[in-house]
């Protein structure tokens, strides 16, 4: 995407009062983003709208600034017209218009999972979720978390070690950590890896903001893994978005205990584990026979 085009991404999407997702349809059944703001301008001048000033100039040269700030803070802007855009996330209903990268996202990016969890994850959890991260590496899967205490951490961290890689898709803008102590990691891991965000660089947490990551998070990947979660986990929203996704979701056995584990393995495409290779088992006999990617 030439970066006229990204700054007019950047514009509609900072002065635009749609929700994202349809800025995403938008532009790319435009295959442009300029030509949205052309649109909007003329629906303004028929009085259908005020989305945007009469005359965009200021707001697209401000846009532009911003990106080559980023980009000289070592962030890197993909937009759905970017050929780079991750692949699985693009066949999602609710893909962003744009991610926030420090890193680099790589076309075997394509073969990742998702392992997710409590952030008060007991003993057995923690090392139920290392030892998740060290088979998926030693298969050649990338491993997505979500930097968050606990399972995530235990999860990234043990991929590093293995040598493998890992993507942290994070609730906050790329300037912030969360939690703050997690500092450190994210940097390991956009040096190794990928650091994923939805989210303006500036942005803070919010409640509202991990859902969001958790869709993300499903949308880059071929399943989600819930190595242990509660009855308010973020781990149970991604399952139950991964599903949405048409994605495959992994529930450990243990978790059965609770009601909502229950319940969601009754529905088609979860499946329960008790060891490691049950997951690549699966994935590899549904990958052998339809494509989870678009």
């Amino acid at each position: 995407m030439t970066e006229p085009e990204t700054a007019a991404l950047v514009a509609l999407l900072r002065q635009g009062r749609r929700p994202w997702p349809i800025y995403a349809e938008l532009v790319e059944e435009a295959g442009s983003a300029l030509a949205v703001v052309e649109r909007e301008l003329t629906e303004r001048d028929h009085g259908q709208t005020d989305l945007i000033p009469q005359d965009p100039t200021h707001l697209l040269e401000r846009a532009a600034a911003d990106i080559a700030g980023w980009e000289a803070d070592g962030m890197r802007l993909l937009t759905v017209l970017d050929p780079d855009y991750p692949r699985n996330l693009r066949g999602v209903h609710d893909r962003p218009p744009l991610i926030f990268v420090a890193g680099t996202i790589e076309r075997d990016d394509t073969r990742s999972v998702a392992v997710v969890g409590s952030r008060k994850a007991s003993p057995e959890g923690l090392e139920r979720a290392r030892s998740i991260a060290d088979h998926l590496v030693e298969n050649g899967y990338a491993v997505a978390s979500g930097l968050a205490a606990g399972v995530d951490t235990a999860a990234h961290t043990a991929t590093l070690a293995a040598g493998g890689r890992t993507i942290a898709v994070i609730g906050t803008g790329l300037a912030h950590s969360y939690p703050p102590e997690n500092a450190a990691l994210q940097h390991e891991i956009a040096a190794k890896g990928a650091v994923v965000s939805q989210f303006w660089p500036e942005a803070r947490p919010s409640r509202r903001s991990f859902p969001m990551r958790n869709a993300v998070m499903s949308g880059l990947t071929l399943g989600t893994v819930v190595v242990q979660a509660s009855d308010t986990s973020g781990a149970r929203v991604q399952a139950r978005l991964a599903l949405a996704h048409g994605r495959l979701v992994f529930l450990a056995q243990s978790l059965l205990r609770q009601d909502w584990a229950r319940e969601l393995a009754d529905r088609p495409g979860t499946h329960l584990f008790s060891s490691p290779s049950e997951i690549t088992a699966v994935i590899e006999r549904v990958m052998s026979t339809s494509a989870l990617v678009a």
